[in-house]
């Protein structure tokens, strides 16, 4: 929904069909899945319980929600079919929410919530709970005929965490305000019980992009906690390159079962990168570049480049390919800088200014020569081709530092700017 678009009230939400980008229509929704806050923040919407063909009721994240409008939800197309499981960290909000007591802060009149509304943050996928539309009156006849209002969300008490409670809810609510390197230093600090409690409690997204950030051994301590299907869900929510790094580390048996857990198409990925030598090109390469056919403009370009979930490395240049346009693609046939994408105007193919002197990586190459190539040319990125041609991934500066810089040093102590939480249990 964008920016200044109308609100939604969940009942309307109730039942409406959810459609893939193509028109099939993957089932309907029966509820949302809220997660309350601290500080005063207004409870954030998680994702959607959505109930397919077969009445199984899955978890549709808010992040592949790509437009509410005339009655019906449309998705990205990603769907996971493992069944919905309600975690103690969230609240289910037609479930929970609505028929709730609770009272006015203004007045301390106590009022029953009878509807919740939605809205999506400007510029950001995520969803947020606005306003509710509660009725004056203690039930029965007089809740029939009480007022009814709607009030912000900030006018009602009973939806958000005490600031400084030491549940596993409380340190997850607090934690959604700090980068996952910041969460992942605070997880390494807790006990081991205490860490696998809180990182359980951590949305698949979320947790993905924390374990990215922890040492190896408290990877394999959390991965091996989770039950084996949640597990899955958060190697395929991780990135390939870190997915295969963490898979590395655990027993022959283990790694096959995961591996059969997951989507066949993101295993694919990780059996490709785990094929190559860890500290070499093919090794450290993610293969989700941003992949683009000659004919694309530049304007397709900019739009690819400002998708949220990239990180800066990986959009700083896309990468010119003939079909197919996911690694391993057709023939490479060079890269187009973002700043260059900006200096053109957006009709312009992005064939017609493609950079095709930059000589690409073999996949074996070893890590002091990738480390050279991105020092020698100023990138934060560089094309992984094989023999034939074909682009196999980008592998990004951050990867690179990451194996350069000393084993434990993820175990260093460091702060980020909105401090965190040490040793706390």
């Amino acid at each position: 929904m964008a920016a200044g678009a109308p609100r939604v009230f969940v009942s309307h939400l109730s039942g409406v069909p959810v459609f893939d980008p193509n028109g099939d229509q993957v089932g309907r929704v029966r509820d949302l899945v809220a997660m309350l806050r601290v500080g005063g923040r207004p409870p954030r919407i998680l994702g959607l319980v959505v109930e397919v063909v077969s009445r199984r009721r899955i978890f549709l994240p808010m992040t592949r929600v790509t437009g509410v409008e005339s009655g019906q939800v449309i998705t990205t197309g990603v769907v996971n079919m493992r069944r919905f499981e309600q975690r103690p960290t969230e609240r289910l909000v037609l479930g929970e929410f609505l028929d709730r007591r609770v009272r006015l802060v203004e007045s301390d009149e106590e009022v029953t919530v009878l509807d919740v509304a939605i809205q999506q943050l400007p510029a950001r996928r995520d969803w947020e709970i606005d306003k509710y539309f509660v009725r004056k009156g203690r039930g029965g006849a007089l809740r029939r005929k009480g007022e009814t209002l709607t009030v912000e969300w900030s006018a009602v008490s009973g939806f958000s965490l005490e600031e400084h409670g030491q549940g596993a809810e409380n340190l997850v609510a607090t934690f959604e305000r700090l980068r996952p390197a910041d969460v992942a230093n605070a997880l390494h600090h807790l006990s081991p019980k205490r860490r696998v409690e809180v990182a359980a409690a951590l949305d698949d997204d979320r947790l993905a992009d924390v374990l990215e950030e922890l040492p190896e051994d408290d990877q394999v301590e959390i991965l091996g906690k989770l039950k084996e299907e949640r597990a899955a869900d958060v190697l395929e929510a991780m990135d390939p390159d870190d997915a295969a790094d963490l898979l590395s580390e655990l027993p022959e048996e283990d790694k096959e079962r995961l591996l059969t857990l997951m989507r066949p198409d993101d295993a694919a990925d990780v059996r490709r990168l785990m094929a190559y030598e860890e500290r070499t090109a093919g090794g450290l390469m993610t293969t989700e570049p941003i992949v683009l056919r000659p004919d694309a403009t530049v304007a397709d370009a900019l739009a690819r480049v400002r998708q949220q979930d990239l990180s800066p490395a990986l959009a700083a240049q896309v990468y010119v390919c003939r079909s197919p346009d996911e690694t391993p693609t057709g023939k490479y046939l060079g890269t187009v800088h973002f700043q260059r994408l900006l200096r053109d105007p957006p009709f312009t193919l992005v064939s017609s200014i493609v950079d095709s002197d930059l000589v690409p990586l073999p996949p074996d190459t070893p890590l002091p020569t990738v480390t050279s190539y991105l020092a020698a040319y100023n990138l934060v990125s560089a094309p992984v081709v094989d023999e034939s041609g074909s682009l196999l991934g980008a592998v990004t500066v951050d990867d690179v530092l990451d194996h350069l810089l000393p084993d434990d040093w993820r175990e260093t102590d460091f702060h980020g700017e909105e401090g965190i939480l040490h040793g706390r249990t």
